[in-house]
């Protein structure tokens, strides 16, 4: 399929110098970006979907549950319109899953939707909050972070990737030199110093850039409406691993590492449940799926029947210090302003 999309490589040309002037005229200030003396953080990527952006915004609201945060996202796949306050009974339809998962989790956390960052952060400032964190908004320059987190994925760096369509990425590789930050995420545990140093020399960051590693860790126990119960003692009867996301194959991967009895029903990412689909599932025993998904499949079945995984990051090299410390000084930085 990958050398199918390269035949469309002519289209990215073109794809490119459109999306290249678009950036040049805000670089210029031809095209005019929003400021703001509140704190912001985009967490974003150059890439379409699959690089973590959801559990890194779950580590930022774990590292500053001191502070009044709010988190603003898009949305994605919701038929409500507008801006959004999401409450931890919303359905899925109205918030998107990924912000009604950081608003079950984050409970006082204030979490809202709108596709339009400027005026969704005017309506979030009238809630005073300390921080506002930007999900999945490295693109939109219509608004000015304080501080950009770009994501790469460890086995798709946006160095080796091509612009849509022959690729998966949004703009150019040039975007880059926007971010503060830059992580590396979804590495293996055991990746080594030497390979940790040839990917820093093939991103090449510049002077002002920091680059970070990161993996994910998987919960040892698995969760319901109800109840918890150890991921072992899950594992010990066959289940069905039912998968909506981007990437499911770390996931499949670590289930198979604890030699799990299970089959794989994979679905595309955000997938919308059909009613036939929701039939089907219900026929199995018992189901695992992922939080995010959990969001979208939890009203339609008993709690005995539907469990999820979650996942956090977790920074190799001893790395988390220096990158909490990153965060905390561009918050106190604007804060003393």
């Amino acid at each position: 399929m990958k050398h199918l999309r390269k035949l469309l490589y002519p289209f990215s040309v073109v794809y490119h110098g459109v999306t290249a002037a678009r950036n040049t005229l805000y670089d210029l200030d031809i095209l005019s970006s929003e400021k703001y003396e509140l704190p912001i953080i985009c967490v974003g990527n150059l890439s379409v979907g699959g690089t973590g952006k959801s559990p890194m915004i779950e580590y930022l609201l774990n590292l500053l549950k001191t502070e009044k945060v709010a988190v603003l996202s898009r949305g994605y796949k919701r038929k409500s319109t507008g801006f959004q306050l999401v409450t931890v009974n919303d359905s899925v339809l109205k918030s998107g899953d990924e912000p009604l998962q950081f608003k079950n989790k984050f409970p006082r956390a204030i979490i809202a939707v709108d596709a339009n960052r400027q005026h969704g952060i005017a309506e979030l400032q009238k809630f005073s909050p300390a921080v506002i964190l930007l999900d999945d908004a490295f693109q939109h320059r219509k608004v000015q972070a304080g501080f950009q987190i770009l994501l790469t994925r460890y086995d798709e760096l946006f160095t080796k990737d091509l612009l849509l369509p022959a690729g998966n990425l949004r703009e150019s590789r040039g975007g880059m030199w926007r971010a503060d930050i830059i992580l590396v995420t979804k590495c293996p545990s055991e990746l080594s110093q030497e390979k940790m140093r040839e990917i820093e020399r093939e991103i090449a960051p510049t002077s002002y850039q920091k680059v970070f590693f990161t993996g994910i860790e998987y919960d040892s126990s698995v969760f319901n409406k109800q109840e918890s119960m150890l991921l072992q003692d899950f594992m010990r009867k066959k289940f069905t691993l039912v998968t909506g996301i981007a990437k499911a194959t770390p996931l499949v991967q670590h289930l198979n590492r604890l030699s799990g009895n299970f089959e794989h029903l994979e679905f595309g990412d955000h997938h919308a449940f059909s009613e036939e689909e929701l039939r089907k599932l219900r026929k199995h025993a018992r189901i695992l799926t992922t939080e995010k998904d959990f969001m979208r499949l939890r009203n339609y079945f008993p709690a005995e029947q539907l469990y999820y995984l979650p996942i956090q990051v977790k920074f190799l090299n001893g790395a988390q210090p220096e990158f909490d410390q990153s965060i905390q000084n561009f918050i106190n930085k604007k804060e003393t302003r």
